[in-house]
Parts: structure tokens; sequence; C-alpha cells
């Protein structure tokens, strides 16, 4: 619904004291120019109308002292905006922090760990539209490769270039988890989030898992942790010279470690061992993130100067034409 005219610039408004001194000066020249001419009667003169000449004299000066007032108001911005509507958003701001190490290559999630995240990550960041979300990837080193934001085209388009082998292999949980914290730490949203997905057990970095859930903690970031594997053994692709052979390797999963994160920061820990709970996990976490704000949401503003300007230009150039037409003088 269209809300009352606004001014963005109510300053012009002062130039408004112009347009009396206009009219005065006006009036004054007027009277200067008046000859006084004596008749003994008027008799002569009974029966004369103006002629249109004489009609018009006053007519350049009222179109240009209205123009005038059209160009002062078409100066001070006038706009017009919707009008606003409460909705409610979630005021959250979450990190995502996923394991790009090689072990994410496996194939007990089709068509394997590594874009079965991926994917389903990109249809959390779809249902979140109201959040800033960043993202974080680690694998023997961390790498922040977004940082929060509200656009999510950028964020999902840096996620779709997420590639295992990006940085040095091995699963740096402790210090992918402190990147994240240290992304989101300083936030002012009601709410701070980070989701931590791997699929290993911490092995090289310089900061332990359990230490960088005490910093989350320390700065209020409750932390989600989701470990993704089956049970047993899982196929994972080797390259040799005949091409790609499969071998089941052992899934190794800190899943106390990671239990004891999210306990300790008020997340929860999560297990997935195939594409389908992944998504469940990630619904259920959209579901118990929804600390709601009210808040309410305006439309942009329009212009509405354009019709005062057209309108100051007609004005003129009849003005223009009058003067040079019906008004014109002989030289």
């Amino acid at each position: 619904m269209m809300e009352g005219i606004t001014f963005a610039n109510k300053e012009f408004f002062w130039l408004l004291a112009v347009l009396p001194l206009m009219a005065i000066g006006y009036i004054f020249f007027l009277r200067k120019r008046l000859t006084h001419l004596r008749f003994s009667s008027l008799e002569n003169f009974s029966g004369y109308s103006p002629t249109l000449r004489q009609r018009l004299t006053h007519l350049p000066f009222v179109l240009t002292w209205i123009a005038s007032a059209a160009i002062i108001v078409a100066l001070a911005r006038p706009q017009s905006s919707s009008g606003g509507q409460n909705v409610t958003t979630e005021g959250i701001d979450i990190l995502m922090a996923l394991d790009i190490s090689t072990s994410m290559l496996a194939e007990d999630l089709k068509p394997n760990r590594l874009v079965a995240a991926k994917k389903v990550a990109a249809e959390f960041i779809d249902n979140r539209p109201n959040d800033r979300i960043g993202m974080v990837i680690f694998a023997g080193e961390s790498f922040t490769q977004c940082p929060i934001t509200s656009d999510h085209a950028v964020l999902k388009n840096l996620l779709e270039g997420i590639q295992s082998g990006m940085l040095a292999d091995g699963t740096a949980i402790g210090e992918g988890l402190a990147t994240a914290v240290s992304r989101v730490k300083d936030s002012k949203a009601k709410s701070k989030v980070v989701i931590l997905l791997t699929d290993g057990v911490n092995n090289v970095g310089e900061i332990a898992p359990s230490t960088a859930g005490d910093i989350a903690k320390t700065f209020g970031v409750r932390v989600y942790t989701i470990g993704v594997g089956t049970q047993g053994m899982a196929p994972y692709p080797f390259q040799t010279p005949f091409g790609i052979q499969y071998q089941n390797v052992p899934v190794d999963i800190d899943e106390e470690t990671l239990k004891n994160i999210s306990q300790n920061t008020g997340g929860r820990y999560f297990r997935a061992t195939k594409t389908s709970e992944l998504e469940k996990i990630y619904s259920e976490i959209d579901q118990l993130e929804k600390t709601r704000v009210e808040v309410t949401e305006f439309h942009h503003k329009s212009e509405e100067f354009y019709p005062l300007i057209i309108l100051a230009l007609g004005l003129l150039s009849l003005e223009r034409i009058i003067q040079y037409t019906l008004l014109k003088t002989l030289p």
C-alpha cells in the first residue's frame, strides 16, 4: 500500500521565501512603468473592453511564478514509499564449517560425502533467506571460504566451487571450529551458530577440538556438530594406473569429542550415515534455530519530482511562446 509523500531535501523549502519577493518586485516594477494621463471626461471610453493582449499582460509572470514554485518543490525531492508490513526474521548469524579432507570422497553417501554435504548445505541456505551465513572449510588447515553475508547468491557460488584437495590433507577439526568461531564471535545478531560437519578424527593442527569448543562457549556461540559416514566400512575410490578402483576403508569419527563440543555450547550432535539422514539433520537444525524477531519491512522509495519538473518546463515554454507571439513588441 502507498504511504504519504516525504521530502528528502527539506532545506530547499527555504527557497519558497523568494516567491513573495518575486511578486512584490513585479508589482513595484509595474508601478514604476505606469504613465498617468488626465482626461476631463471618461465618456469617450464607455463600452471599452480590454484586448486579448492586455488581458494576457500578467500571464507570463504568473506562469514563471508557478514554474519557480514547482522547481523549488522538485528540489526538495518528494518521495513516496510503499507501506510497511510486519514480518518475522530469524535474526541469526550462521557459520558453516565443512570438512573437505580426501576422506570426504568416500561414497557411502551418494554420490560422495562432500557432494552430498554441499547439496544439503545449499538447500539449508535457501531455507534461511533472512539470516546471514558464512562458510569455513578445513582439512589439514582451515580457510574462510566466505565471510558471513546476506548475499546468499555469492555464498552458494563459493560453496559450489569447493573441492577436496583445495587444502593440505588431514582433519584439523579444532582449527576449523576455531576459525568459524572467530568469524562469528563479534556478531551483533541475537543468536550465533556454527554447524560443523566432519567425517573423521582430529589428527593435525595446533588447536584441540575441545579448546575450540571452550572458545565457542566463551563467546556464546552454539555449535551443532555432524558426523558423516556409515557404520563400519565405506567404499573409497583410489586412482590406479588401471583407472578408479574401490576399496573399503574403516569409518572412524570422534563422536565423543563432537558430542562434548555440542553439549558444552548448547547445541546438538547428529550422525548421518546416508544422504537422506543428512537432509533430515539440516532440516532439524533449521527448526531448532528459529529465534524470531518482529521487524517492519519497507519497500523502496519512489522519486516523485519528475512531474513537477515536467510541469515547470511546460509552463516556462508556454511563457516564452506567449512572450514571442501574443505579447511580442515591435523593435
